[in-house]
């Protein structure tokens, strides 16, 4: 019999590969960092080889150093980064460029045009997204008409356009296929027909023959070549990184939410069957399609995101250095009582919701002779809490669902000073589970539960456990004067660039 489902964690800096067992815990993990790419301000690339070369590495290093052997695998989950778009030929499976980055900003420009143009209405009530470079569409268009005779080979059929988890199952499987919950972050996708959209491939003038069939996120989608591992192994389980990670923090029923703090901050939340509109800025999108024939559920959420909260420690690293890794921050900002009236906006890839601008760009700002590196370190940390608590104030006031507590998982939730000035500055209970790699559970998850290593929907939930809740110890008055010196501060960062 099985014992593992392995999870392929495919993120924005690194790839990892993780086993999990039938109590839903980690068996073995694999990392590895590979490189980023930023050839002009603004822009943000990965060479897509890069993305499966790491993956493919990480897999086969988890079940060498675990000694598992292919015969314990009962099925692969995918989580990926998401809108990260790639453009490849179908027959030769070689990438045409490198792949455009969820981060990279080189579309505004389309995405204004279009606002200009009268579109934004169409789009939001189709795919519950806003016109933003954040998502794949713009990306794949800017493809195909600056990559010579992209546009020509596409419509010839050669090409195939995919997000992350099509290019890896394309690679795995030699299948071009994508899932509902990715497919909802392209712009190209009706959310209500859970079809691709004719009206706004015109609008975007991209031919259908590049797009991948859209399969559940739980369902068995296909077999790896069997000279990858061994045998052939089912893949099983496919879903952006956030969705999966609402699904590994047990958020199943409507009004759950969770944050996870990786390269970004997502908050999402699940409204259950019926997708809500946003009129607070926030997107609407698919969490996972499970099941089959009548039994076939679509799960919806609103979605909040933070393009720089990890990010931000690593820009304090890297191009700061005021520390040499990313665990020095939380000893740096704590050996200070504050930030010292320093606000730190980190708009350097511009701002996410609910501002949507992409213009804006990174600040600091309260500075005086007596600024210490701590200081601005206290503020970057305060900086992810405040961007998260935007994000909620909109929510709810979208959903009319008061947050009862908030579930948190990724790299910085081990951070104990940022979760308690988070749970100060929401008012809620922030509650950090013991698997905190929920991310690759949840995909281990969708995947378990369609090859019945996992039985229902009950077994998942019930492996999910609290290793530490912070509780709220912060005034309603001075929570109030601090998120509004924020949103002062943000003002500034504003329509910069």
């Amino acid at each position: 019999m099985s014992r593992y489902v392995l999870a392929l964690d495919q993120g924005t800096t690194s790839s990892r590969a993780i086993l999990f067992d039938r109590a839903g815990r980690v068996h073995a993990c694999a990392q590895q960092e590979f490189p980023q790419h930023f050839p002009e301000p603004g822009w943000v690339e990965h060479d897509p080889e890069d993305i499966w070369r790491s993956q493919y590495e990480v897999a086969c290093q988890v079940l060498r150093e675990s000694g598992a052997s292919a015969s314990d695998i009962a099925a692969i989950g995918i989580a990926n980064q998401r809108e990260t778009t790639v453009l490849w030929d179908r027959a030769t499976g070689e990438p045409l460029a490198n792949a455009i980055v969820w981060q990279d900003r080189r579309t505004a420009h389309i995405c204004d045009a279009l606002r200009e143009a009268g579109h934004a209405e169409v789009f939001q009530r189709k795919t519950g997204l806003v016109l933003d470079a954040y998502f794949s569409g713009t990306k794949l268009k800017w493809l195909l008409d600056n990559v010579p005779g992209a546009r020509q080979r596409a419509e010839r059929g050669e090409l195939a356009f995919g997000t992350v988890d099509s290019w890896l199952t394309y690679k795995l499987c030699g299948i071009h296929v994508t899932d509902s919950s990715n497919a909802s972050r392209t712009l190209l996708f009706n959310i209500h027909a859970l079809d691709w959209d004719d009206e706004l491939l015109g609008i975007l003038d991209i031919p259908r023959s590049v797009l991948a069939r859209v399969v559940p996120g739980s369902g068995t989608v296909g077999t790896t070549r069997p000279e990858l591992f061994g045998r052939p192994l089912p893949v099983a389980g496919i879903a952006g990184d956030q969705q999966a990670a609402t699904f590994g923090q047990a958020c199943l029923k409507p009004g759950m939410a969770k944050n996870t703090y990786g390269t970004g901050c997502f908050m999402l939340m699940n409204t259950g069957r019926t997708p809500i509109t946003s009129h607070h800025q926030l997107v609407t999108t698919i969490g996972w399609t499970w099941g089959e024939g009548h039994d076939c559920r679509t799960d919806y959420m609103l979605e909040g995101s933070v393009f720089m909260a990890g990010a931000t420690v690593q820009w304090l690293r890297d191009q700061l250095g005021i520390i040499q890794h990313s665990s020095e921050i939380e000893p740096l900002a704590a050996s200070v009582p504050d930030t010292g009236g320093v606000m730190f906006v980190p708009a350097f890839a511009g701002l996410g919701a609910p501002y949507w601008d992409p213009y804006a760009r990174g600040t600091i700002l309260g500075m005086s002779r007596g600024t210490t590196k701590a200081h601005i370190a206290r503020a970057a940390l305060a900086s992810i809490a405040y961007q998260t608590a935007d994000i909620l104030q909109a929510m709810q006031q979208d959903s009319g669902i008061a947050l009862q507590e908030l579930r948190v998982d990724g790299g910085a939730s081990r951070n104990d000073l940022l979760m308690q000035f988070q749970a100060d500055v929401l008012g809620v209970p922030v509650i950090r589970p013991t698997v905190t790699e929920t991310t690759a559970l949840g995909a281990a998850y969708l995947a378990g539960l369609a090859v019945k290593f996992w039985e229902s929907e009950e077994e998942v939930t019930s492996q999910w456990h609290v290793e530490r809740k912070f509780l709220p110890n912060m005034g309603v008055q001075e929570r109030e004067e601090r998120l509004g010196q924020w949103r002062r501060a943000v003002e500034r960062a504003r329509a910069w660039a």
